[in-house]
């Protein structure tokens, strides 16, 4: 059965989908994933719910938003967001708005749900790990979803940004009994006020420091590296300017690209709030056009 002749929201198990598509702070401190985790309230809903991976106790879901004009048969441009929430909560909602613009402008995109402390007591090991079952999922699903994985983004916001990127460039954090010939790389990374710097002194360290240069993004940037998109408000709390122009030298030193967009004056979890989420999109669609991937 089809991808288009299922219900919209129906959920179905992922393993074939084909077959069956239409079946915290360093301290400890919670206080901060909330305000990462916050969604603005919307009226938007995915097209589809696929699971992607079982785990003990929940399915892990993918929330896909479709073109009007999909067809399983097409080759498009395609994304995964991973939510913040500081590897300790979030939904795949967050992502909403931009999986919604990203359909829009031609593009299948998708919210993905991963494991956090709150959902099933995991630390971010397993984020990483879901990050990675998600890319390969998807890339072993992608003749049905009309993607073209050599167009294809991995982004994020804060501690799911770190999902992100470390899902790109950190090695191991693989799922037992998954193909790991499947690659869980990504085309371009569109970052929102991402945790990349894992180091000592830097955020989330407490909570990884037994593994921190196993898991930081930061510190295992190989080449060929991919364009970057960074979105960062110079009043982040978390992510200081001087971490992101680090970050961007590191890159740039592998051969990469990395466009750093401040936004003067924005708070950790900026981008999902006005007058920024405008803003944040103008860049995102602007990045996305830049490589060929969208046109007006």
């Amino acid at each position: 059965m089809l991808l288009s002749s299922c219900p919209i929201k129906g959920k179905v198990t992922g393993m074939h989908l084909a077959p069956i598509l239409c079946v915290l702070l360093a301290t400890g401190s919670l206080g901060i994933d909330t305000l990462q985790a916050k969604v603005v309230p919307n009226n938007l809903e995915p097209d589809r719910i696929v699971v992607y991976k079982k785990t003990a106790g929940e399915d892990l879901d993918l929330h896909i938003f479709l073109p009007k004009d999909w067809r399983a048969s097409d080759t498009r441009p395609g994304a995964v967001f991973f939510f913040g929430g500081g590897w300790v909560s979030g939904t795949p909602s967050q992502f909403y708005p931009q999986c919604h613009l990203l359909a829009g402008h031609g593009m299948v995109a998708i919210c993905a749900q991963y494991r956090t402390q709150k959902s099933h007591g995991t630390d971010p090991r397993m984020c990483v790990e879901d990050g990675k079952s998600a890319l390969r999922w998807i890339h072993e699903h992608a003749d049905e979803l009309g993607i073209d994985m050599d167009r294809f983004a991995i982004g994020g916001g804060s501690a799911g940004g770190h999902v992100a990127a470390a899902t790109h460039f950190c090695k191991g954090f693989d799922a037992t009994g998954e193909d790991t010939r499947v690659p869980t790389t990504g085309d371009a990374l569109l970052l929102y006020n991402p945790v990349l710097d894992n180091g000592p002194g830097e955020y989330g360290h407490g909570r990884v420091k037994q593994y921190w240069k196993q898991i930081s993004p930061a510190h295992n940037i190989e080449e060929p590296v991919p364009p970057i998109l960074y979105m960062l408000g110079t009043k982040d709390s978390l992510i200081t300017v001087e971490t992101a122009r680090r970050f961007q030298k590191t890159v740039e030193a592998a051969g990469g690209r990395l466009e750093l967009k401040l936004h003067e004056g924005a708070p950790h979890g900026f981008f999902n709030r006005k007058p920024h989420l405008e803003k944040t999109n103008e860049e995102l669609i602007g990045f996305l056009r830049g490589l060929g991937w969208i046109k007006d």
